[in-house]
C-alpha cells in the first residue's frame, strides 16, 4: 500500500494563505457595481425630490362630516375599511361608508349616471367622481343590505344593491367582489329593475343621509389619505433601494 508523504510546514502554510486570500473582482465586475451604485443613487435624489415637493402640498382645509355621522377612528391608517359611522331609526340601524376614487374601480364611461358622454378620465374625474359602499344593517340581523354608490358634488347614483351576510368582506374588498361577480344572487343589474323600484331605493339612502353633502368631506378625506399614502411609498421604496451600510 503507498502512503503519501507528510506535507511540509510551508506547504501548510501556503494552502491557508491561499483559502483566506479574498479573490479580485474581475474589471466587468467592478464595472457592473459601479454602474448599479450610480443608477441608485440617481433614483433616490428623484425620490428625494419628489417626496419634498409632496410635502409642500398645501392640504385641504379641515372639513367635518355632515351630522350626525362620525369619523371611524383610525380609518385613516387603514388600508381599507368604513370611514364614516352613524346610527339611524329607532330600530337602531348601522349605517358605515367606505369610500374610493371612482376612476379606481370602474372604467370609463362605465357610470351610466354620469352626464359625462366623452368617457374620457383624467385627473379632475377621479376628483369629482367618488365611490361609495354603503353598508346598512339591524344589531339582530345576520344580514346586511350594501349599495355600491357613484358621488358628485351634486348628486349621488346607485350602480347596484345587494343582501349579504355581516361576516362577508367589506369596504373595499367588498368592492372588489361585488364589481367581478361571483358567490351568493346578488339580485338583478340595479338598471335593469323598473323605474319605481330604482326611486325607492334612492329615497331609501337619501333619508339615511346617503346624498351630495357628504362629497366635500370624503373627497378631502381621500386627499388626505392619498398623500399619506405616497409619502409613506417614497420612504418604502427609497429603503429598498438604499444599499445597506457597512457595520
Amino acid at each position: 500500500m503507498l502512503r503519501r508523504a507528510a506535507p511540509s510546514a510551508a506547504t501548510a502554510l501556503l494552502r491557508r494563505a491561499l483559502s483566506t486570500t479574498p479573490r479580485t473582482r474581475s474589471p466587468a465586475a467592478a464595472t457592473a457595481v459601479a454602474s448599479s451604485s450610480a443608477v441608485n443613487s440617481i433614483l433616490l435624489r428623484s425620490l428625494k425630490e419628489h417626496y419634498l415637493e409632496v410635502c409642500k402640498m398645501t392640504p385641504p382645509p379641515k372639513i367635518s362630516p355632515p351630522k350626525p355621522y362620525t369619523i371611524v377612528k383610525g380609518a385613516l391608517d387603514q388600508s381599507s375599511g368604513p370611514v364614516l359611522r352613524r346610527s339611524f331609526g329607532e330600530a337602531g340601524e348601522e349605517i358605515s361608508i367606505s369610500v374610493a376614487r371612482l376612476a379606481n374601480i370602474m372604467p370609463p364611461g362605465a357610470d351610466s349616471d354620469s352626464d359625462d358622454s366623452d368617457g374620457a378620465g383624467g385627473a379632475s374625474e377621479s376628483i369629482s367622481q367618488l365611490f361609495l359602499h354603503v353598508d346598512i344593517s339591524r344589531p339582530e340581523s345576520g344580514k346586511s343590505l350594501q349599495f355600491l354608490c357613484g358621488l358628485y358634488p351634486d348628486a349621488v347614483g346607485i350602480h347596484s344593491v345587494c343582501l349579504r351576510s355581516k361576516t362577508a368582506a367589506s369596504g373595499a374588498v367588498a368592492v372588489a367582489a361585488a364589481t367581478k361577480g361571483g358567490g351568493e344572487y346578488q339580485g338583478r343589474i340595479f338598471q335593469e329593475l323598473d323605474e319605481k323600484v330604482r326611486d325607492a331605493f334612492h329615497f331609501y339612502i337619501e333619508a339615511r343621509g346617503i346624498n351630495e353633502k357628504l362629497f366635500p368631506f370624503l373627497q378631502a378625506w381621500l386627499y388626505v389619505k392619498d398623500h399619506r399614502n405616497l409619502m409613506r411609498w417614497f420612504k418604502s421604496v427609497g429603503a429598498a433601494v438604499s444599499e445597506p451600510k457597512p457595520e
